[in-house]
């Protein structure tokens, strides 16, 4: 633990915050926390071992996860109380994906994921968000809710991914909120999930929180400008450039899953 610990710190600071930038206008811009871009960046530009990526990673969420909700909330394009009903059920996900971790096929699973995105990213480019649109918080709504937090938090203790990439789509797609509106409210999603998992990798030492600071201290400085560009963006450009950033990220989910594959 201590050469992860001490390997950072080795590294060029710029390295630190350039990632920190380009996670926090990601992360204003789509909703999402920012982990599944700081991660591999962690890893292959600042030398970081993966768990210590992903436990800094966290940490460096916090900050700018705030800084883009206090950008949409600003704007009145945060449902806080969908936000609550998605993390109550995320919460439970999380746990019961991180006892299933090693008792089920994790490519397997991680194959299913991919195509999962591919059908979302595939929809995108289809579907028009409405930006009047409401979300009525009936039975049935809240049963969906509650399910698609649950199988947030779920696939999160699983492969690891954030829930923004599920939860900002699905928003749209499913229950046909607003673009705006499912940025935000992921965003507030994920500030609660962020702090618990933080707590707990600390008392591990998988956070190295000078970098997180770094990191997510120059998130918030382009966090706010992603989001003033989401908003300047017609609801159809948006839907587009978010599968455009699906598909990147597809591509780089096939070659790990094919990586872990061939490990095996």
């Amino acid at each position: 633990m201590t050469d992860e610990l001490e390997t950072p710190h080795r590294r060029p600071l710029w390295s630190l915050i350039g990632i920190g930038l380009f996670a926090g206008f990601l992360s204003g811009l789509f909703g999402i926390g920012g982990g599944i871009v700081i991660v591999p960046l962690l890893v292959l530009a600042a030398g970081f071992k993966r768990r210590l990526a992903a436990g800094t990673s966290l940490a460096a969420i916090v900050p700018a996860a705030l800084v883009g909700v206090a950008s949409y909330a600003a704007l009145e394009q945060v449902d806080w109380l969908v936000a609550l009903i998605l993390v109550l059920g995320s919460v439970v996900g999380a746990q019961l994906g991180a006892h299933l971790l090693h008792r089920l096929p994790v490519i397997a699973i991680r194959w299913a994921f991919i195509v999962f995105l591919v059908a979302v990213a595939v929809s995108l480019f289809f579907v028009v968000p409405s930006r009047d649109a409401e979300l009525e918080l009936a039975v049935l709504p809240v049963i969906g809710l509650v399910t698609l937090g649950f199988g947030t938090g779920v696939l999160s203790g699983i492969l690891g991914v954030g829930g923004g990439i599920i939860v900002v789509p699905m928003l749209i797609l499913l229950f046909g909120q607003s673009d705006l509106v499912a940025k935000g409210t992921s965003l507030a999603m994920m500030i609660p999930t962020a702090i618990s998992g933080t707590i707990g990798n600390l008392r591990r030492t998988n956070v190295d929180i000078p970098a997180a600071l770094i990191v997510g201290l120059s998130a918030c400085v382009t966090t706010a400008l992603g989001a003033a560009v989401s908003v300047a963006l017609d609801p159809r450009t948006a839907s587009i450039v978010f599968a455009v950033f699906l598909a990147v990220l597809i591509v780089r989910l096939v070659i790990e899953a094919w990586k872990m594959g061939h490990q095996e």
